[in-house]
């Protein structure tokens, strides 16, 4: 039996669709067979609900996985104020403590064939005074997929994000074009400039492009995605 696969996913921002593409990769994972599950290692934003605290990025990526983890492992760190990881954990007397994360994350490959980590932010949002979901992603030492919100200033932040995933000794594995603005002038013309520079220059693929949802659908969004590409790169990155 083959070792279990992991990913990290990540943004060039907030709000771009970290969750949607992370909950299609789960849908398209399960679809070929696999037993996928998810963490969401750090949510902050929850809501009570059967006296049973929530976060909807989690529940959307619990409704997308064939495998269901345990809640204090799926996300060991729930905070309830919808604020930047750091503010809500001060507001909360927390501490986003990464071995802690480390240590769900190695139950949780016990559990399933594939474990898609969704991160929080972009990649250098603050947990700590010392640490940023940076220190998180090379603590758990995995390839990375970008997701890259298509709008204006688009290719900086794709450009910016790959180089500090590279400088952290980190696999870009690939990235996903998001159209979150269906009006953005030369769309694919952007798509093409950070194709070429990212494949140029971090051999990272283009793993698809998907179309502005409304609503959102893990399930449409999963067939615009090229999985056998992300697994291949997976399975090459494992030591």
């Amino acid at each position: 039996m083959s070792a279990p696969l992991s990913l990290f996913v990540t943004g060039t921002d907030t709000e771009i669709g970290k969750t949607l593409v992370s909950a299609a990769l789960l849908r398209a994972f399960a679809r070929d067979g696999l037993r996928a599950a998810a963490m969401k290692p750090i949510a902050a934003g929850a809501f009570e609900r059967d006296g049973v605290w929530h976060n909807e990025d989690a529940d959307q990526l619990d409704a997308a996985a064939s495998v269901l983890l345990p809640p204090d492992i799926r996300t060991p760190f729930l905070l309830r104020e919808p604020a930047a990881p750091h503010i809500a954990a001060a507001q909360e007397n927390v501490t986003l403590d990464i071995a802690r994360i480390v240590d769900c994350h190695a139950q949780a490959l016990k559990l399933a064939d594939i474990v898609v980590v969704e991160g929080v932010g972009g990649f250098r949002v603050p947990l700590t005074d010392a640490h940023d979901t940076a220190d998180l992603a090379f603590a758990l030492n995995l390839p990375v997929v970008l997701v890259v919100g298509m709008r204006l200033g688009c290719i900086s932040h794709a450009l910016l994000t790959a180089e500090a995933i590279a400088a952290r000794g980190l696999r870009l594995a690939g990235w996903v074009a998001n159209r979150v603005d269906p009006a953005m002038a030369f769309a694919d013309e952007n798509i093409a400039a950070i194709r070429d520079r990212l494949d140029r220059q971090y051999n990272a693929p283009l793993l698809g492009v998907v179309p502005r949802l409304d609503p959102a659908s893990p399930e449409v969004a999963a067939g615009h995605l090229d999985t056998a590409t992300l697994l291949q790169a997976l399975r090459a990155a494992q030591p």
